[in-house]
């Protein structure tokens, strides 16, 4: 869809699709008026027999819900996914917004997608978090490991609500359960509410959206990673984006306080001549390299174990206890208890290379809390280019080893630790550390502590574009 009216003459936003009983599908989206006010459209497919939905049909009456009072006219968009009403004979949709500096979400409820009664207050709101845009509100089963319709609830599902906050270009989320006779949803932990807890992926990742995949059962989340080279992203308006590896979202049933995610499965064809590295003892300030053959288009699985010792040894609470990766100075901050992890995208001198590791830290309380970081610093000699410390505390148990997943595709990487639950998404330049003469390493930068480590490296393909098989139908 084009902007070709006046309606969304100046921009067709986002949007979201919704699958009807009879087999319909609608899709409500945003359009920018030739006035610059933000309101909310309708259109349907032009043929519902093209498996590729490649044509749609805007309706005439648009556009079908603008700003109500007391909404700014640049602070109403991104329509989600609609889900049943509890009576079943309605359907309701959710709108990002805000009032002052407080991020709300207001519920439309409609029977044929035309016509919408707002339904009284907030289904949620948070006072400091600004605007929200792209908001998501979808269910997780807590105890299956497929996806859900939107439109499930009841017992045994918790509700993910999420938001983009506008001011700080970060995808927030929550988990909570909500009341449909109310229409309120709350927060499981209210100090990890929307836009002041959890998140989606911690660097580069941005104006997220989930749809529900009916033939295999499964939540999968598409993000939007943005240009980090300044020279580049001036030129072209900060549009030189691309989407992030489609994810799985699942409830994570081991912690019960966040979601998985996961590249899927799909993503695995595209492997190829695996290279493993079992046990490989990792000393104190070592650094090892692993060869493989396409260094620039890799997928990464790495494991790491740290000497049950070395924590009891660990008697005094480390001066880093306030560790965060964003400031923290990168991977060459060196600790008792880390960091250790895989440097991708190095040069054989080391003088370019992105860095995916974790650092362990010792609390006043005693507790051991463990960081997923991504260390961009020396990721490129590129003047222009972003470099920075990415990452966040990701949930260890016990028992568990220190897991890691990185996709690794030229510019971009997707690191997963523990299953997914700290996800990073990086984007880098390096100048040296190109296609053949890039280089992968196992380090431990540790002050003290050993590490074993076993590591899988596939080679990856470029993904082919392929005619849809309309014969498999």
């Amino acid at each position: 869809m084009v902007p070709d009216h006046w309606y969304d003459i100046n921009g067709v936003w986002t949007g979201s699709a919704t699958s009807l009983p009879d087999g319909q599908i609608v899709m409500l989206y945003t359009g920018d008026t030739y006035d610059v006010v933000q309101v909310q459209c309708l259109a349907y497919p032009a043929n519902l027999s093209d498996p590729l939905l490649l044509d749609w049909v805007k309706y005439s009456g648009n556009p079908v819900l603008v700003p109500p009072p007391g909404i700014g006219a640049k602070d109403f968009r991104d329509p989600t996914t609609a889900w049943l009403s509890p009576d079943g004979d309605k359907w309701r949709i959710t709108i990002g917004s805000k009032v002052n500096t407080t991020g709300i979400s207001l519920v439309y409820e409609t029977v044929d997608f035309k016509t919408y009664d707002m339904l009284d207050g907030y289904m949620h709101a948070v006072p400091g978090t600004g605007m929200w845009e792209c908001v998501d509100f979808y269910p997780v089963s807590m105890s299956e490991v497929n996806g859900l319709d939107t439109s499930v609830s009841g017992s045994g599902v918790k509700h993910v609500l999420k938001a983009s906050l506008d001011d700080d270009k970060n995808d927030y989320y929550a988990l909570g359960v909500y009341d449909p006779i109310e229409n309120k949803w709350i927060p499981d932990d209210p100090n990890l509410d929307v836009g002041i807890g959890l998140r989606y992926d911690y660097g580069k990742y941005y104006a997220s959206k989930t749809f529900y995949d009916q033939k295999k059962q499964r939540r999968i989340l598409w993000g939007w990673i943005r240009e980090t080279d300044s020279e580049y992203a001036d030129i072209l308006k900060g549009w030189a984006s691309v989407q992030s590896i489609p994810r799985a979202v699942t409830f994570d049933q081991k912690t019960g306080s966040n979601i998985l995610q996961w590249p899927v499965s799909e993503v695995e064809e595209l492997r190829s001549d695996i290279v493993e590295f079992d046990n490989v003892k990792l000393g104190p300030g070592s650094l090892v390299p692993l060869k493989v053959d396409t260094p620039s288009q890799l997928d990464i699985v790495a494991s790491f174990e740290i000497d049950e010792d070395a924590f009891e040894g660990t008697v005094e609470a480390e001066a880093d206890a306030g560790y965060s990766c964003p400031t923290s100075g990168g991977a060459a901050n060196r600790g008792t208890l880390g960091p250790f992890g895989v440097i991708i995208l190095g040069d054989k001198t080391l003088s370019e290379g992105t860095s995916i590791y974790f650092y362990v830290t010792k609390g006043a309380n005693g507790k051991f809390e463990t960081h997923f970081c991504a260390d961009e610093l020396r990721s490129s000699l590129a003047p222009d280019v972003d470099k920075v410390v990415y990452g966040s505390k990701v949930p260890i148990l016990h028992g568990e080893k220190y897991s890691l997943r990185s996709l690794v595709d030229h510019s971009i990487v997707e690191s997963f630790a523990q299953g997914g639950r700290t996800v990073i998404t990086s984007r880098v330049y390096p100048t040296r550390a190109v296609d053949g003469a890039a280089r992968v390493y196992l380090f431990n930068n540790a002050t003290k502590v050993s590490v074993t480590a076993s590591v899988k490296l596939w080679n990856m393909g470029s993904a082919d574009i392929r005619t849809f098989p309309l014969n498999e139908l």
